[in-house]
Order: structure tokens, then sequence, then C-alpha cells
């Protein structure tokens, strides 16, 4: 625990060194060139960034979602010969629990793009 603590200590000196260190030596001229956004060197081609469509979202979470159990569901296959049948009964639920998940959200149809 103290590690982490004097971790903490550091890591924050050092950035409010920085950012104290930017404060008294960094530019102070404001410039309405400098505030405008800057897009490879020419003017910008539009006011902001269009809206997103919606369903975009829970695909983008459902595939997070899934890609990070994939992500445990690797070492859980390369340990699962030493593991015997208790390995065999944990990858089970937890494949369970994976199609129980993507079947919920094909139920609620979040693949469909209409």
């Amino acid at each position: 625990m103290p590690e982490l603590a004097i971790a903490f200590l550091v890591f924050g000196f050092t950035a409010a060194v920085m950012l104290l260190v930017n404060r008294i030596l960094g530019p102070r001229r404001p410039d309405p060139a400098r505030e405008r956004p800057f897009e490879c060197g020419s003017p910008p081609l539009q006011a902001a960034i269009g809206p997103v469509n919606v369903p975009f979202f829970p695909v983008a979470l459902l595939f997070l979602l899934l890609d990070a159990e994939i992500v445990f569901l690797f070492p859980l296959a390369l340990a699962f010969r030493e593991r015997g049948l208790g390995g065999l009964a944990a990858l089970g639920a937890f494949v369970l629990v994976l199609a129980a998940g993507f079947a919920y959200a094909w139920k609620k149809g979040i693949f469909r793009w209409s």
C-alpha cells in the first residue's frame, strides 16, 4: 500500500509541476486563428461532426462486451486440459453466459439497422 501512495504522490507532484511550468512559461497571446480547429492545414470543411446514427452505439457496446469476453475465454481454453472436469464446467458456464447475452441482444433487435 505505501508503494501505491508514493507513486500517486510522485506522479501527482510531477503533473502539478508540469502544469505550473506551462502556466509560467507558456505563451499568453490569444489569437482567433489559433482558436479555430485545425484540419490538415486547410480550413474546416464543416462546422462540427455530424450526428452518428443511434443504432451504432448499442452495436459498438455489444462488440466491446463480446470482445472483452473473448479475451477472457482464450486463457480458459489454453488451461482447459490441466483443469479437467472443473475447467470444462467453468468453460461451459462462461460460454453459456456469452451465448445468453448474444441471444438477448438478438431478441431485442440490436442487429437490425432499419
